[in-house]
């Protein structure tokens, strides 16, 4: 089975503050690390189930996963039916969010590409 991937408004905030937050040291590394990520975030089309159930999951009170890229970014995100949804895009070290800030975007609203 195929999935189809949609990524929130908030997911690519993340991933374009992070990279520029790369560029500014490492401007050569910051596009293969932009790029690397969406390429990572590609293969969430097929078994996305692989990935484990995130600490999230139970101050939003529903199943969130999460995916680990170049061991310091964790990519959360759900499936529902054949949808995968990235809502958000955290550093290793950043804290574990909190209820308000998972949901302060409207996730509803987010467009589907075929």
């Amino acid at each position: 089975m195929t999935y189809r991937v949609r990524i929130s408004p908030t997911a690519l905030a993340d991933a374009e503050g992070f990279y520029l937050w790369i560029r500014e040291s490492t401007p050569t590394y910051a596009a293969n690390w932009f790029n690397g990520l969406f390429d990572t975030i590609d293969t969430l089309a097929s078994m996305p189930r692989r990935c484990p159930v995130a600490p999230e999951t139970q101050i939003v009170e529903q199943e969130i996963r999460c995916l680990v890229y170049k061991k310091r970014y964790r990519i959360l995100y759900s499936i529902e039916d054949d949808i995968v949804t990235i809502y958000h895009i955290r550093h290793t070290s950043q804290q574990s969010m909190t209820r308000e800030e998972f949901l302060k975007e409207p996730y509803n609203d987010i467009d589907v590409e075929d």
